[in-house]
């Protein structure tokens, strides 16, 4: 047993030598498979154990993480078609009419861009027991100056994005007719009034 081991330790390995790194790793299934005690080596079991404790963590990081992702994806996805529906001035029924009366130039298209869409982790939110975000979303309407007008763009590709979070997520019957906030399994979704840029 120690002569085995001795063998394993003792031979330097060149990267390019790729038959000895065979014939190494046949040696060390040989000593595993042979050993009658039952016994493994401590390093195998040093390193069974730290990778259980490193991809544990990292397994859990990575399943919040794609929660994150998908939802921000879904964000994304709502805040084009908010600024489509901006830009080629289609509205709801009720919506048009309130601009036919107070906002007249959103009656006509106007080129919306959205230009990027952060976030802000604001921790734990107790009321909802799920961790709060905040959705920041920057767009762009050079056509459109008054800040009013701009106002009630920025409020569709809001509502837009929070829509397409709750949709994403199957999560419709635990918020309002607004979507505020939309809700994901972890998280609770909120938007900060569209940046003009």
């Amino acid at each position: 047993m120690n002569m085995v081991l001795k063998k394993l330790f003792l031979i330097k390995i060149p990267f390019i030598n790729f038959p000895l790194r065979i014939k190494q790793f046949m040696l060390v299934n040989e000593y595993i498979l042979l050993d009658k005690k039952g016994q493994l080596p401590i390093e195998f079991l040093l390193v069974v154990g730290f990778s259980v404790l490193v991809l544990m963590p990292m397994a859990l990081s990575l399943s919040n993480a794609g929660e994150l992702n998908q939802a921000m994806s879904a964000a994304r996805a709502g805040a084009l078609q908010g600024a489509t529906s901006d830009s080629l001035a289609i509205y709801p029924e009720d919506t048009f009419r309130a601009y036919q009366r107070e906002h007249q130039r959103l009656l006509n298209p106007s080129g919306v861009k959205i230009v990027k869409i952060t976030y802000l982790n604001q921790g734990f939110n107790q009321s909802y027991q799920k961790t709060k975000i905040q959705l920041k979303i920057y767009a762009s309407a050079p056509s459109v100056p008054d800040k009013t007008d701009r106002n009630c763009l920025g409020d569709r590709i809001n509502f837009q994005a929070r829509k397409k979070i709750t949709e994403s997520f199957n999560t419709e019957n635990l918020t309002n007719s607004m979507y505020n906030p939309a809700f994901s399994q972890k998280y609770m979704f909120t938007t900060a009034n569209v940046q003009w840029q």
